[in-house]
């Protein structure tokens, strides 16, 4: 309801200041304003988030990629030492030429990393013998690289054949 004075004469005139409805155009002003700096958080916000996600599904296919190429050893544990120098990109491969095994799994490995779409993706594979001979132990490192990722993705494990 809004309130009009009212003059001597009867004539009803403007509404009493204290009930006027309405916004002022600095009100909306601000508003805006306060609206689009919040929009646009939200919008750097959703491309850090977007960005975070790419990093962690990369970070997921490798560590499989590395997983994979540790199985594949712990399962062959007798060629253990026919793994070491394994060195593969989507350029070259450096894989052993025998047991057949160990050059199937190299090649299989290879064709994986490449599948996999990382950007100018490499692994390596170490073997290093831990402890005294007799004991038949190696320390197996699985190293992956690729474009996007500052330090190597690395996976160490100790193999036995007791």
């Amino acid at each position: 309801m809004v309130l009009m004075r009212s003059t001597m004469s009867g004539q009803r005139s403007r509404p009493a200041l204290g009930s006027q409805r309405g916004f002022s155009m600095l009100e909306v002003l601000i508003a805006m304003t306060v609206i689009t700096v919040g929009m646009l958080g939200v919008a750097a916000m959703q491309q850090f988030a977007v960005a975070r996600n790419v990093d962690a599904k990369e970070l997921s296919v490798a560590t499989n990629l590395a997983v994979e190429m540790m199985e594949r050893i712990q399962y062959s544990r007798k060629n253990v030492v026919s793994y070491n120098g394994i060195n593969v990109s989507s350029a070259s491969a450096t894989c052993p030429g025998t047991p057949v095994m160990s050059a199937g799994d190299c090649a299989q490995w290879r064709t994986r990393l490449v599948a996999s779409r990382l950007p100018a993706v490499s692994g390596t594979v170490a073997v290093t013998t831990v402890g005294p001979a007799s004991m038949n132990q190696w320390l197996v490192t699985v190293q992956i690289r690729w474009t996007n990722l500052p330090l190597p993705l690395t996976f160490s494990s100790v193999v036995s054949l007791g």
